[in-house]
């Protein structure tokens, strides 16, 4: 066989992974579509009337009631029975101790059931989205995050991944599907439409393994950066709903449906808190690793080029909210504002910048 035979037959094999891929993408936004109608089912079949929550009131109240038995102390030659107080262990100082919620089944038997269904088709939807982004990277022949295509297909998959995973390990965290997949839904179909590329090869200056250290630590700090903001928008909606409570006010009977099934915001607030720090370490090597392929590339370490810059700002506005949440007078709504605008520098550093500024960065294009 001569050389130009096997180059077009791995030219026809590399092209027919790329469509394979195509394919497989489509049918992971099929399979997103069925689970976010079945997470809307659970929410609407979840919402329980006044009845209902009524019945959860008292269940809670007769819960709390059995769950400090009496405490029995010698006095005097007898015995006195004192009730054991409640230890508050969730919420800060100054904060509300305020029950979580059921989540989005509501406690009801059939909400509980399409939540089943959602996040099982969630798995097969992940499962298949994972193959499509295995099939271009096969069809490229290197790591599938070359330019904002292929960021975006794999990016969205880590995010799942990263959902499945704290599912799996018992996490209280399925109200963040319905929010998860229609994000998901709403990348894949701006990748496939507007960012699409198709495939081919780098410039010979991003043929190097930190292409694999650098950005794929950069997908999955988004990833989990994106979990965190989710769980701080939410805190944001739900801290106002129980300040209205607290004031004596009356929500409107939609919000009081949805929120009242969510977790307490203090539970949210920690949540957004931990998965932000847990990752942030991770953000500070991204940096790191990202200036020691910039020296090996192109001879320097830092170059303020424009995706450098506003990585640097994302790194100092996490930074600014971690030491914000450890500092007593800058907790709660403060600390959520600041994690929106690190977030949002993110989002920036991520679209902006690739799309609308010009730099180093930008040899992909789109």
């Amino acid at each position: 066989m001569t050389l130009a035979a096997v180059t077009e037959l791995a030219a026809g094999t590399n092209e027919h992974l790329a469509s394979m891929s195509n394919t497989l993408v489509y049918s992971a936004m099929t399979v997103y579509t069925l689970a976010f109608l079945a997470y809307i089912a659970e929410w609407i079949f979840g919402s329980r009337s006044k009845v209902g929550r009524t019945a959860n009131a008292l269940t809670a109240d007769t819960a709390r009631q059995t769950s400090r038995p009496a405490v029995t102390v010698k006095k005097a030659g007898g015995t006195a029975v004192l009730e054991r107080p409640q230890v508050v262990v969730r919420a800060a100082a100054g904060s509300r101790d305020v029950p979580d919620g059921p989540g989005a089944h509501g406690g009801t038997v059939q909400g509980d059931l399409y939540g089943r269904i959602a996040v099982s088709l969630t798995v097969l939807a992940f499962v298949v989205h994972l193959a499509g982004v295995v099939a271009r990277a096969a069809s490229v022949r290197r790591a599938p995050w070359g330019n904002m295509y292929e960021f975006s297909i794999t990016f969205t998959a880590v995010a799942v991944g990263v959902y499945l995973v704290l599912l799996a390990l018992r996490k209280n965290v399925r109200w963040l599907g319905l929010f998860l997949t229609t994000t998901v839904l709403l990348l894949l179909g701006l990748a496939v439409t507007v960012l699409y590329t198709a495939s081919d090869q780098l410039v010979p200056a991003l043929h190097s393994y930190w292409l694999y250290i650098h950005v794929s630590t950069a997908i999955f700090c988004g990833a989990v950066f994106y979990v965190g903001a989710v769980a701080t928008i939410l805190y944001l909606f739900k801290d106002s709903y129980e300040n209205k409570l607290e004031a004596g006010l009356n929500p409107g009977s939609f919000a009081t449906s949805v929120l009242e099934r969510l977790p307490a915001s203090a539970t949210l607030d920690k949540f957004a808190y931990r998965v932000n720090a847990a990752v942030f370490p991770l953000w500070t090597f991204t940096i790191i690793a990202g200036a020691i392929w910039a020296g090996d590339a192109w001879g320097r370490y830092w170059n303020w080029d424009p995706k450098e810059t506003w990585s640097f700002i994302t790194w100092v506005a996490y930074a600014c909210y971690l030491h914000a949440r450890a500092t007593a007078g800058w907790k709660g709504r403060k600390a959520a504002y600041l994690a929106m605008i690190a977030f949002a520098c993110w989002l920036f550093n991520f679209y902006g910048v690739n799309i609308f500024v010009t730099g180093k960065h930008s040899y992909a294009g789109v």
